[in-house]
């Protein structure tokens, strides 16, 4: 039995997903840019998904976001799933477009990690060595200030979704402020924005000391899609669950989601062994969506 997903209304995450092989298959150019904000976007509609940050680099993507309704599993396979089928189209392949297992998700908890998170997803072209600045990345990206702008209207791209189907032409993207963010004291805008161009700057130094150079809008849309990541893969680190700084927090946090396995596990049990009564813990999902069990309340 796979570690089940602990999915409760309200909370939010990091959430990431890769190419397969780390192939650039999200190499940014307009269409893909097209692609992968209409998704999000009708996605983020159709599951009332809140949205407060993304970055899609040339062989991943990285969503900052809040699960209103505790539907973060069906979000993220609408997404996934019409991601590959538009951009397999358009690159004329027809293998696997994900790398193998499901998507990353590390819940957020606290103002601190929601921050933090929100930079690591601005910053993911530059801590790459890719561009200068975020603003330079020609991806599918979002900024601190988008954060106090309208929503975008996102024309559903041709080539896969057929002309009279049930996707609308039109999804609105528009991008909200987390709740954590509202503790800041000041302007969380201003923050973010503030915190972003710092960190910006220590990391161009960083790369002037070493003798490095970023590679530059030109080099990145010049890589093929089927290039891949020449970088040594990591192995062996640890996959982070809950992102908390509070200490005693995350020990309470890690503490419930342990309670929630040891109970969710003995309740499979159970069910394996035919009894069709057992009551799962709340924050069940697969169970519950697909075979109907019952649940815990809150």
């Amino acid at each position: 039995m796979s570690r089940p997903r602990w999915v409760t209304p309200g909370a939010s995450y990091l959430v990431s997903r890769r190419c397969l092989l780390r192939l650039f298959l999200l190499r940014p150019d307009s269409f893909v840019r097209r692609v992968f904000e209409f998704c999000l976007a009708h996605a983020a509609q159709r599951f009332s998904i809140r949205i407060h940050a993304y970055c899609v680099m040339s062989n991943h993507y990285h969503i900052v976001l809040t699960d209103t309704y505790g539907e973060l599993p069906r979000f993220m396979h609408w997404l996934d799933e019409y991601v590959a089928k538009c951009l397999n189209r358009h690159h004329e392949r027809t293998e696997c477009f994900w790398g193998p297992g499901s998507f990353n998700a590390v819940r957020l908890v606290d103002t601190q990690a929601v921050l933090a998170a929100m930079l690591y997803v601005h910053l993911n072209p530059v801590e790459a060595g890719l561009t200068r600045s975020a603003s330079e990345w020609p991806g599918a990206r979002s900024l601190p200030g988008d954060l106090m702008r309208p929503a975008r209207a996102i024309d559903r791209p041709r080539g896969f979704f057929r002309d009279k189907g049930p996707v609308p032409r039109t999804a609105e993207l528009k991008l909200l402020l987390p709740d954590q963010l509202m503790e800041l004291g000041r302007d969380p805008v201003a923050t973010l924005t503030d915190a972003l161009t710092e960190r910006e700057g220590e990391l161009r130094e960083a790369m002037r000391r070493s003798g490095r150079t970023f590679l530059g809008v030109r080099r990145v849309l010049a890589q093929s899609p089927l290039d891949r990541a020449s970088s040594e893969e990591p192995r062996g680190e640890l996959s982070p669950t809950v992102a908390i700084r509070d200490k005693l927090k995350r020990v309470q946090v890690l503490r419930a989601f342990r309670t929630f396995l040891d109970a969710y596990r003995d309740a499979w049990r159970c069910f394996a062994e035919g009894n069709r009564d057992v009551v799962f813990p709340w924050g069940t999902y697969w169970m519950r969506v697909r075979l109907g069990v019952r649940c815990a309340d809150p």
